[in-house]
Parts: structure tokens; sequence; C-alpha cells
């Protein structure tokens, strides 16, 4: 491993690597960025700003959890990026901050104003007129106070256990109650089945979409909730918690028994973040950070709702098009278009040669009709999968049901600790273990997440396999949100090896030798440095070498490494990281031969494609796994060839070829960790737009 040592770190010497939670808040500045962005339609430039949140959300449920938790038990020691925990924490505080101020800034200057001149409105309890403020209190004392328990904390009402994330408000009060207690401090917890906008009668608002937060609500008529009391301060605040599972690897014996013991817990972790109305006076926002143990570092003040994620209703209404992208419906491709409920035309395409598609641009519906097919077939003997997410109404899920129930050999690999998504997993695990369906849960301490269906088909008195594989989660929603390759195959070398896989998950025994696909966590890690590897012998030898790789994240410090030293040896590298990058490119001597590049537009880069020339050959691998630790050590993870020559062409036109040509959604790392767009104003180009284009017709 790369290890700064304090020496070389106070010496002033730039770190190998950028750190980790500095790069992730970096990618979800290039995120913000998008809701500035003019081309983007006004309704669409909110959700960015919703998505900033929710990723924080997580941000901090995860990563601070993990700095804070490092700076309890190693706080002297100093990480590849240069920094102590301390440092590292006392960096990362002050650029969140920063983020959180710029997010309120483009809410509250541009995008509400905007909203407002289109016509949409949130109206705030300090501009309501009489009629407005009758009908404000006739929907509050009807919808929203039956529903709502104040609490006055006092010896016997101790401060209530809060649950993360939760909408709660804070009030400050005088008096004496019918008890003669004297009132001092109160808070109301939001139930959660409370909307957060409630739309107000366009002939009361005077525009054609006006709403209400349940904030403004609360802070008009929360003396209803206490009669005779003077109040003087109605307050909102939220309190984000560890979320990170702990499971007893050695001491667990049912996981799915375990991980709800776990899940039931999840919601009350330690305090790792306190968000508070950016009125609040000081000394209650003092008595919450003693009650939650934090720190002003910890504490953020927000000029407007504590969770923006809820103004995404507003982007989900449809009632303004005009104000969203333009709808694009994803083709069914050839040949499938032709196949639907045609099970043995579907087959004899796959049997054909190999079928690549390309989500969103190309339909999900030829994956779901591959294991429709193999449910209603009579040939088809058995189905095998793995899942990681899939959720909470899923057709697919619905048809591994049916096809249990119909009697075929139905095996499901489910990943109970796909993070927030564990209780919907053990819900289908549940309702499939019901109908006769084989169940497991992988392998304890190396999540599942390659992903992969097997079809087993009697023809001509032998068992053929049919299979998929995927860079991206079985889940119809996302496939119309993410970019993911998806290959539907008859090919022997990789029906083969993936029964193998199969077979090590389900059940016991060596490792086995696979012939095609590279896994994790046994040769996907080897077999990548040994793709880089040859790379540079290339280089050095004077020959044409060139790597490109597009993946969510790259932290591993030994690829990166190795990724460093090809750099040295005179190869090109490309690399198109969307999210967390913790290699510095383009540094002399270091890395001057490698470009990264991240692309944040319409669609999430969800795909993760590794290309090496490999003396013309021209090797492509497509993968569930990110170049991180996880993914090579503690995953269960595939990358498979593609061998296809068309496809492979295809692959690297449209993975790589466009995407470094944009110049409207591309920024550039610089070696100095900053991000920078990619501008052309003379021939504008943009990777969504141009595959939109090109495969928006069915075209492959």
């Amino acid at each position: 491993m790369i290890q700064e040592s304090a020496a070389t770190a106070r010496a002033g010497a730039q770190p190998r690597l950028f750190n980790r939670e500095l790069s992730l808040l970096k990618f979800n500045e290039r995120v913000l960025a998008m809701a500035e962005h003019p081309q983007v339609p006004l309704l669409e430039r909110l959700r960015y700003v919703c998505i900033v949140s929710a990723n924080l959300d997580e941000f901090f449920e995860i990563r601070i959890s993990s700095l804070k938790e490092q700076q309890r038990q190693t706080p002297a020691v100093i990480g590849p990026d240069g920094m102590t925990p301390d440092e590292a924490f006392d960096r990362v505080q002050a650029k969140a901050h920063a983020l959180v101020e710029h997010q309120y800034r483009v809410l509250n200057e541009q995008i509400l104003p905007g909203l407002q001149a289109e016509g949409i409105v949130l109206h705030h309890a300090s501009e309501w007129n009489e009629a407005q403020q009758q009908w404000a209190h006739e929907v509050f004392t009807r919808e929203v106070m039956p529903l709502l328990t104040p609490i006055g904390l006092d010896p016997a009402h101790p401060f209530p256990r809060v649950y993360n994330k939760s909408l709660n408000f804070i009030v400050s009060l005088s008096g004496d109650d019918a008890f003669g207690r004297a009132a001092s401090i109160a808070v109301v917890q939001a139930p959660r089945a409370l909307p957060r906008l409630i739309r107000m009668p366009p002939e009361l608002s005077g525009h054609p979409e006006g709403y209400i937060l349940l904030t403004s609500f609360l802070r008009a008529f929360v003396g209803d909730l206490f009669p005779g009391l003077t109040i003087h301060g109605c307050y909102q605040w939220r309190v984000t918690r560890n979320s990170d599972l702990f499971v007893d690897e050695e001491e667990v014996t049912n996981l799915r028994l375990a991980l709800q013991g776990e899940l039931s817990q999840r919601n009350f972790g330690s305090a790792v973040r306190l968000e508070l109305d950016w009125v609040m006076p000081p000394e209650l926002e003092r008595y919450l950070q003693r009650e939650f143990s934090l720190t002003p570092d910890d504490t953020y003040h927000m000029p407007g709702p504590v969770n923006l994620s809820r103004l995404m209703q507003l982007c989900n209404n449809n009632t303004r098009p005009d104000l969203l992208f333009a709808p694009y419906l994803a083709p069914i491709p050839a040949p499938f278009d032709k196949t639907q409920g045609k099970p043995a035309e579907l087959f004899a395409a796959i049997a054909e040669r190999d079928r690549l598609l390309h989500h969103p641009y190309q339909s999900f519906q030829p994956v779901i009709d591959f294991l429709t097919a193999a449910a209603v077939d009579p040939d088809v003997m058995a189905i095998k999968q793995t899942i990681y997410r899939t959720g909470e109404d899923s057709e697919l899920m619905q048809i591994l049901l049916a096809a249990a129930r119909a009697g075929k050999e139905v095996t499901v690999v489910v990943e109970l600790m796909a993070r927030f998504d564990e209780q919907t997993n053990m819900n289908w695990a549940a309702r499939l273990e019901e109908v006769g369906a084989h169940v497991v849960y992988g392998v304890v301490a190396h999540k599942t997440h390659a992903k992969m269906a097997l079809v087993l088909r009697r023809e001509d008195g032998r068992l053929r396999r049919y299979a998929h594989l995927g860079t991206g989660n079985y889940h119809p929603r996302t496939a119309r949100l993410y970019t993911d390759f998806g290959l539907l195959t008859a090919d022997p070398r990789l029906c083969e090896d993936m029964d193998k896989v199969f077979g090590q998950l389900t059940g016991l025994g060596a490792r086995r030798e696979l012939k095609s696909l590279l896994q994790s966590p046994f040769t996907l890690h080897a077999g990548m440095l040994e793709l880089i590897r040859a790379e540079a012998q290339a280089a050095r030898a004077g020959r044409k070498a060139h790597i490109m790789a597009k993946m969510n994240s790259l932290l591993e410090e030994q690829v990166i490494e190795e990724l460093y030293l090809a750099s040295q040896a005179g190869v090109k590298i490309d690399l198109i990281v969307r999210g967390v990058c913790a290699l510095r490119a383009g540094v002399k001597g270091l890395s001057e031969n490698i470009r990264v590049r991240s692309l944040v537009g319409r669609f999430l880069e969800h795909s993760r494609v590794f290309y090496f020339y490999a003396d013309g050959e021209e090797t492509i691998y497509l993968s569930s796994a990110d170049w991180m630790d996880r993914n090579f050590f503690r995953r269960v993870e595939v990358a498979f060839p593609v061998y296809d020559k068309t496809l492979k062409r295809r692959v690297i036109t449209e993975a790589f070829t466009y995407a470094l040509r944009d110049n409207q959604w591309a920024w550039r790392l610089q070696a100095d960790g900053a991000y920078v767009r990619v501008v052309d104003r003379r021939r504008p180009f943009g990777l969504h737009d141009c595959l939109i284009a090109k495969l928006g017709q069915g075209g492959s």
C-alpha cells in the first residue's frame, strides 16, 4: 500500500493521492453546477439541488461517520492523502459547509425566483393574505395538528428519541400549563406520513401552482398545540446519524436474523450532523448540540427547508413538462423488437450471436423479456440470478416468483447487505422462499455485487446455457436514468464460468478456475494489474500502448500506483471517472500521460468499462466493479470480456470516443485536484445527446 510518512507529509511534499471525502464533495460540486447550467430546464435544475441533498445525507451517514471513527481509533495515522484524521475532518467539514452555503444560494437566488416567474410559488407564512391565512389554518387544524404530538421538556418528559433525518421543531415558550408547570422548551416531531409540501388552491394562491411547506404551517400555528402559553419561536431542525450496519462476521449464524436486529437500530445511531433553522437562537442551538454531543463544526445553518430532497415533489408532478428534459422513450433494439412473446425466437437470436444493450439509450425491456421467456418456456429447466438492488415494486422479481410457481428450478443470490435496500431485499427473499425458490445470501463479508442471470434450456436432448451479464442493477427504473451496458450471450466460455461462480455462491468447495471471467475477490485485481503492466511493457519496448477506463470511483492504491508507472513508461491513459478519484493526473514526472474526465449530465454515468490496446487486440472488459478496495477484495464481482468485434467497436465508440469528445457536460481533473469544465464553443458535442440520436431510433 502507498502510505505517506509523517516526515514526508510534514516536509510539504505533494501526497500521491487525493483525499476520498474531499473528492466526493467535489463530485457534488459538479452535480450542483448542473443546477446553475443555463441549458438545463428549470425543474431539472431543482432536481439537481435535491440530488445534492440526498448525496450529502449519505455522505454524512457513511463517510463522515467513518472519519469520526478514524479520529477515535487512529488519530495519529497519516493517510496516503498526507493528512491525519483530524486534519482531514477539518478540511472536509469546511468544504461541506461551503457546499451547503452554495447550494442554498443557488436555490434561493436562482431557482425559486425562476420558478415563481413560471407560476410555481412557495407561499411563506409572512406573506399570506387573510384568505390564505384562513385556508392554511383550516388545513392545519384538519389534516396536520391531529398527527402531531407536542412534547414539553421537563423531568417527566425527557428529550424524545429522534429518528435519523426526521423533521423536528424546537419551540421556545413561557407560561404555566394546566398543572402549574413552568414552560420553557418543547419539541414537536413531524410524522413521516405528513407531506412536506401542501398545494394551495390556485384561486387562493394567485398562481397556477402555489405550495406551503410543512415548516410554514408549524411556524404559523404552533400556538394551537400549546394553548394558553406564550410562543417565542418555532425552529426546524434535523439530526443525521451514523447509518453503517455492523454484523459480526465471526459470530453470525443467520445473516438475515442478524441483519434484522441491526436494521431496527440503524435510525438511532450516533449523531454526526445537526441541521438547524438559520434564525434559531444561539441558546437553543447550544442546547441541541449538547443533547447530541455535537460541535459547532457539526452544525449547519439552513436558510430554507432542512431537507431539500422533499422539494423533489415539485419535479415529479408532471404539470410543467416544458420545465423538464424532453421525454425520451428508449426503443427496443432489433432483433428483440420482434421477439416479444416468442421465447424460442428470443433464445435463437441470442444463440445466433452476442447482443449488446446500452441503457438508458436502449430499452431494458429485452432483459425483462429474456427472463419472462425463461419463466414461461417449457424447455427452460432452471434460472439462476443475482439480486443487489431491484426496488420494492419489481416486475423482474414477479417474473422469478412466477417461474418458481411454474416448477422451474429458480436459484436467487440475494445480497442482504445492499446499503439502504436491506429491508426490501429481505422481503423479496422471504417471498421467493415461500414459492419454493432456492434463496442464498452469498458469502458473509463479501457482498455479491455481480450482475448475472443464467438460464438453462433443454435443446436437442442437451442443456444449453443462456446468460445476461451487466454493469448495472436489475432495476427497470434506474435503467432509465443510469448508463449501463448489458450483454445477452450463449457463449459457452462465459456461461460455463458463470455457472462456476453460482456454484461458489450457493455451495462449498475449492476455488474454481475461470477461463473468461475475472472475479473478485480472486482474479479481478490481479488481472487488471497484469493488463496495466502489459501496456507499460509495450510502451517501454517502443510499441503503441493505450489504456482507457470508465468507472464511478477510482481509489485502490496499487492500481493507481501501476497507472503512475505506466504513465512514466509512456502509456497514454484516458480515465473517465464520474465521482471519487484519488489519482493525481497530469503531474510532471508522475502522471503526465494520464487524463481524467468526469461527466455529469442528464443521465448518471454508471457503467464500468476497461480497455487495453494489447498490441492491437484491443481487450475490453465490462464490469460491475469500480477500481476500489471493496470491489476488489470484499465483494463478489465479475468482469466479462467482449469477444464480438462489432460489439467491441460499439463499446469503444459509445463508452470512450464520444465521452472524450464531450465539451458540454465534461470536466477535466487538474493536477491540483480542481475540476474545470471542458469547453469548445466552436463545435459543441454532448455525449448523452449524441447517443440519444444514435440509438434512440433503435440503432446499434
